[in-house]
């Protein structure tokens, strides 16, 4: 599935892109609490575009570990100002929404977003896949054990790679059932895996190509490079981009982050070695 079709717009994946991050939260585990208003929302947009993102994802729950609940209310108080301003403002951008509730989904689609990325990959709400069939826009799904709230509470796997993959097997002939038509798969760097694990699906994240579908990387300044390098995820940037270039090299199709001009850069010098 080399493109994806986003409303009216085409999102080619020939060649690897960039999904930035446009977090209003106020609590997310990096950048929360930055982009509290209209005037940061647009100037951060506006320099991921410039920067070269082809997706910006809006998202407006916290999804770290032992993150508060955020009722679905709220979430709409704050995602949907933000979506329509940006797909007004920015027209010929992709915007995606971050949410596991249906309801927000269809909201947002119908606010501009044309994408869905959902954390619980269709298990939170029963909901959200006919409604993403229904709206026929590219679903981003994502594997997570447990919740946020719980997720990091000593997770097990007799294998990581295997139990994620079954996961995927199952949401797919799931979305397939459902209708839904453009899948986007992401194991969840982070979401219920300790160091280990986490590296261990990096290492292996090839596997995940069989199923025919995009596969997106999530490692932005994520915990698997701060515990390792013992560092803080304001100096993470190093690390970043060299994991990105292993899941480029490793097949990721979608490289999601907070810093777009680094993971393009990374996209560029891969590709030269064909």
């Amino acid at each position: 599935m080399s493109k994806l079709f986003c409303g009216k717009k085409t999102l080619d994946l020939s060649t690897p892109v960039v999904m930035g991050i446009l977090n209003l939260t106020p609590d997310s585990f990096y950048d929360g609490g930055r982009y509290p208003d209209r005037d940061s929302w647009l100037r951060q947009s506006e320099k991921m575009i410039s920067d070269g993102a082809s997706v910006i994802d809006v998202g407006a729950v916290s999804s770290r570990p032992k993150a508060a609940d955020v009722p679905e209310e709220e979430e709409m108080e704050r995602i949907i100002p933000a979506l329509q301003l940006l797909c007004s403002t920015f027209p010929e951008t992709i915007f995606s929404a971050d949410t596991f509730r249906s309801g927000v989904a269809r909201a947002a689609v119908e606010n501009g977003a044309t994408m869905i990325n959902d954390i619980y990959g269709g298990r939170f709400d029963q909901g959200m896949l006919d409604t993403v069939a229904s709206l026929n826009v590219p679903y981003v799904l994502m594997h997570m054990k447990g919740t946020p709230a719980t997720m990091q509470d000593n997770p097990f796997y007799s294998d990581v790679v295997a139990e994620v993959n079954y996961f995927f097997e199952q949401q797919l002939a799931r979305c397939r059932e459902k209708g839904v038509s453009q899948v986007i798969l992401d194991p969840g760097f982070g979401f219920g895996k300790n160091v280990i694990h986490n590296f261990s699906l990096l290492s292996r994240l090839d596997e995940f190509r069989a199923a025919g579908v995009p596969i997106l990387a999530g490692l932005s300044r994520k915990s698997m490079i701060n515990r390792v390098l013992q560092i803080k995820p304001e100096d993470a940037l190093n690390g970043t981009t060299v994991l990105n270039t292993i899941a480029l090299l490793k097949g990721a199709d979608i490289l999601r982050v907070h810093d777009v001009k680094e993971a393009v850069e990374a996209i560029r010098l891969v590709k030269m070695i064909g």
